[in-house]
């Protein structure tokens, strides 16, 4: 993962805090300084709470865990709607809907309400309504539209959220700690600490600091996710290649030949064979016998023939 320097954090002004008079004193142990009456921010504590916050999100995608993008400021908007966009993850851009989290089953209803009413609209059997129920529908679905848009592919409780200014969005991070959500938060020095558990201290009104801060966000979570789409491909081809082998033929021998029993042992599996004919037990009865008494006296024959000397 690419870490940001501090020439880039300055850059872009991630530095540059609120107002001495509008500082929380929860913020104490983030701030450098005052300059102008105006706190400076200490960029060493960013990095780390970015790392920190990179590591975290890496493992938790790789996982298969989703992660909910939350900013509703309007200079931001288009920044957290285009990190949701770029790592197929779910925003909230508008204003957070009390019970998005805790009472996630009566949003799930009001995204089937949308679904139903963008059918209608395809299908043209809206158009059988009266001019007034038809304004009345399309209405209702452009609220629903704008306000649940931006989590229609949130299927569960996702694992994480990250907020932009968690003092705005207090709603947000209390149904967060509620659920047992980890909270990631960018803080400016005028919000509290309360309820998050990795800080990211920066300048969160600032268009260019919120955008390098959440574009280096985006880009450990495109690499969670690419490393769980490889971890779910080679799985995938693991269980193809079990499958194949675990199938109901038999097993090839893979080249292992029988070896064929040495003469002595031959010799002591004919001799622990059962005797065939009379069955008693006499070795006259039985052809092998037979065959050996005849080699035995041809054996002899032919030693005996060249000892005879003739006149």
């Amino acid at each position: 993962m690419e870490q940001l320097s501090i020439q880039q954090l300055i850059d872009a002004g991630v530095h540059f805090g609120c107002r001495v008079s509008r500082w929380n004193p929860k913020m104490a142990p983030y701030i450098l300084g005052r300059r102008s009456l105006v706190h400076v921010i200490d960029l060493r504590q960013t990095v780390r709470g970015l790392i920190r916050a990179q590591n975290f999100l890496y493992h938790l995608v790789s996982e298969g865990q989703q992660i909910l993008w939350v900013g509703t400021k309007r200079q931001i908007k288009g920044v957290i709607h285009d990190a949701g966009q770029r790592t197929g993850m779910p925003t909230v851009t508008e204003r957070w809907i009390g019970g998005t989290l805790t009472n996630f089953s009566v949003i799930r209803s009001r995204l089937r309400r949308l679904e139903e009413l963008e059918s209608m609209e395809e299908s043209g059997s809206v158009s059988q309504y009266s001019k007034k129920v038809i304004a009345s529908l399309r209405r209702e679905h452009r609220k629903i539209s704008r306000n649940l848009s931006g989590i229609r592919e949130m299927s569960g409780i996702p694992g994480a959220m990250v907020v932009v200014d968690p003092g705005r969005e207090y709603n947000a991070v209390r149904e967060a700690n509620k659920m047992g959500l980890a909270v990631i938060g960018l803080l400016d020095t005028d919000c509290s600490t309360d309820g998050v558990d990795i800080v990211i201290p920066g300048n969160d009104d600032a268009l260019r600091s919120v955008r390098l801060l959440v574009e280096s966000l985006a880009r450990s979570i495109e690499e969670g996710a690419s490393a769980h789409r490889d971890r779910m491909a080679s799985t995938g081809a693991a269980e193809r290649s079990s499958d194949e082998v675990s199938g109901d033929e038999p097993r090839p021998t893979r080249g292992r030949s029988l070896k064929r029993p040495a003469k002595s042992e031959e010799a002591s599996l004919v001799d622990s064979l059962p005797e065939a004919g009379t069955g008693s037990g006499d070795p006259e009865g039985s052809p092998e016998a037979g065959a050996t008494e005849n080699d035995a006296t041809k054996e002899g024959e032919k030693d005996v023939a060249p000892s005879v000397v003739t006149d």
